[in-house]
This record gives structure tokens, sequence and C-alpha cells, in this order.
């Protein structure tokens, strides 16, 4: 017999557990174990990696006829930090109150896992006999998707991550299913002088002033595509600046950071190039994170299927924030793609984050729906 898993409760069980990601450190791997322990009672076959100590990611799989696609969801178990602002609730509490269930992680996205989680545990039997199920937990998605990157380059999971059809993201949208997400190309700008002392700049050249015509240059910068249907225009936001050693000296070095979202269509590779010639041989630019856009036609089949499902009558939407499926998806052989979970979108990494909790139970509902869909159509 299967075991049936709570998705509420289970969802209060992964936000007791402190997996902040801070810069880049953290603690995944007791939340992964969890997970893995309530999967292999059903016949999961789970992979436990890790790219760090303690940074530990989960790739299960169950069923079912290899001739057919598997359905695959994924999440992130990592979260941000708790921000300065004091909390009304115990941010590892888990409290409900008022049909909202407080917790950072609550939203974005424990709520998401624990329901897709709960959804495959109640359909195992259904899995195991159809087109199979593949689930993908990540650790760091938060701090630039190093837990992706990492199950993506593994060849050792290349037989479980095989032959997939489509992939659910269970990231916050409120259970509104969504199309698109844009890419995300981040950049350092570095600047490079001769230090020498602040009463005598002439012996210096200051990075800083280096910076000055490059930022100035980025301002008002034409991206020169035309607006995406579905995810609006690309941006461009400098949004780090440092530079200097004190208040009495030339500064030798200087960088600033750059926080691009692209569209479906663009080029990574030449938007970049193009940038390096706009701000100059002065100014060398670093990559930091590039992650591709993800787009599903809204007349695809199984996408008119889910959204038809969870929201009838409209269209399906598309967000400017990033997702694993931005790494994931090539590894799926570009698998059509929709992103769907119970968190509220506006409250990720905000003080007091919550999740309704009618839209976690409906959440596992809906994915419990998509599980029998698809095998009828795989």
């Amino acid at each position: 017999m299967n075991p049936q898993v709570d998705p509420v409760e289970l969802t209060r069980a992964l936000v007791r557990m402190n997996t902040v990601n801070r810069d880049g450190q953290g603690d995944e791997t007791p939340c992964i174990e969890h997970l893995a322990a309530l999967l292999r009672p059903a016949g999961f076959a789970c992979r436990i990696v890790e790219f760090a100590p303690r940074r530990a990611s989960l790739v299960a799989r169950l069923g079912g006829d290899p001739a057919r696609p598997a359905l695959a969801f994924t999440g992130h178990v990592d979260v941000v930090p708790l921000g300065a602002a004091p909390w009304r609730h115990d941010p590892f509490g888990a409290e409900i109150v008022d049909g909202k269930l407080y917790g950072r992680g609550s939203s974005d996205m424990k709520s998401g896992v624990a329901a897709f989680v709960a959804a495959v545990l109640a359909e195992a039997d259904a899995i195991a006999a159809g087109a199979g199920v593949v689930l993908i937990v990540t650790a760091g998605e938060e701090s630039g998707c190093e837990g992706a990157i990492d199950v993506a380059r593994r060849p050792e999971l290349n037989e479980m991550l095989a032959n997939v059809g489509a992939l659910v993201v269970a990231e916050p949208t409120g259970n509104r299913p969504l199309a698109a997400h844009k890419g995300a190309l981040w950049l350092r700008a570095r600047a490079s002088g001769t230090t020498a002392h602040g009463s005598m700049p002439e012996r210096g050249d200051n990075a800083i002033y280096k910076l000055a015509p490059a930022l100035l240059a980025l301002r008002d910068f034409d991206f020169g595509v035309a607006e995406h249907a579905l995810m609006g225009r690309p941006t461009l936001n400098v949004g780090l600046i440092q530079g200097g050693l004190n208040i009495n000296s030339v500064p030798d070095a200087a960088h600033f950071t750059l926080d691009i979202r692209t569209v479906a269509g663009q080029d990574h590779a030449a938007l970049r190039q193009r940038l390096q010639t706009l701000l100059g041989p002065q100014i060398a630019l670093e990559d930091v994170l590039d992650t591709a856009s993800v787009f599903t036609d809204p007349q695809h089949p199984w996408m008119r299927f889910v959204t038809e499902l969870c929201t009838p009558g409209e269209a399906p939407g598309s967000v400017a924030y990033f997702t694993d499926a931005a790494i994931l998806r090539a590894r799926l052989d570009d698998a059509p793609t929709v992103i769907l979970g119970p968190g509220e979108a506006h409250m990720a990494h905000q003080t007091d984050e919550y999740c309704l909790v009618e839209r976690i139970v409906a959440a596992t509902g809906f994915y419990r729906r998509i599980l029998a869909d698809w095998r009828t159509r795989a």
C-alpha cells in the first residue's frame, strides 16, 4: 500500500527545516533526505546528488513504459534569508492562522514541492503502470540554479532524465498556469586603474571614473527587439556598484553588475558582444549567470489542457523571474513546460511570507488531474 501524505502537513514539515541559502551557502540535505524517505516506499528510484557539502538535490523516477515519455515535476527547497525586518510569525514555525501557512519558503516554494510529492504518492500505482514520472527537487536555486546546473551536467542521471514529454515547474503562481518566463543574463563589468594617495590623484588612474561613461551609456540601452506577446520587453538593471579602498586613496579597481532579463528569441552571446562594444575596451565583462528564457506555445494541446483545467476561459501568462526550467529544459529535450504552483508570487522573499492552505490542497488536486490526463496522452 502506497504511503499517503497530507500536502499541508508536508509543507509544514519542509518549512520547519532551515534551508536558507545565504551567499551560496546552505543546508538542503535534511529536506532532500526527508522527501526521498517518503518516495522510496512507493517504489520511486531515488538518487541524491551533492554539488557541495550539505547541498543536495534529488532526482526520483517511478514507472513506467520506457517507450512512452514521462511527466516531470521540478521545484527547489532552498529559501532566501529572512531580511532585517522582524517577523510576526516564526519563519520556521509553519503556523497556520486564518487559512494562511506562514514561514520562509511557504510560497517560494516548499508548498509546490509538497503538493507534487503528495500527488505522485497518491497516484503511485497508476504511475507505475503508465508512462512514468520524474521528480527533480533542487538545492541552490536562489543563488543561480546551482543545483539544477549540477543535475543537468551529471551523466549518471542520463537514464533517469531520459524521455520526458512535459515539465511542471511548481514555482508560486497562485495556481494560475504560466507558459513562459524571461531569460537572465547577469554580467559583472570591471574597470582597472592605478592606486595613489588621495591628495595626489594625478599619480593614479581612477577606476571609478571609467565606470561613469559606461553607466550612462547603459541608461538608455536599446535592445532592438520587438515586444514579445507574452513576455513583454527585455529589461536591464544596474544593481550594484563597488570600488575603492578608502576615502583617501585613488581606486585601482571598480565594478558594477548588470541584471538583464531577455525574451524568447534573443541571442545572449550576440547581446553580450553588443554590450562589450558599447562599453568599450576599458570595461571587461564577466559572466555571472546565463539562463535561457522558457516559452511554450499557449496553443500547444497539453498547455491548453492545463490552462483550461486550472483557469477555464483564461489565457496562460508569463513572469519576469527565472526558474530551474531554464537549465533543466534543455536536458529534457525542450519539453513543453508549464509554471504552476500554489504559492503566492507576491509573497516570495517577503517578511511574514505565507501560502494559502486552500491553494496547497487545490494544487495537489490539479497535479493529480494532470497525472491522470498524462496517462491517456503519453
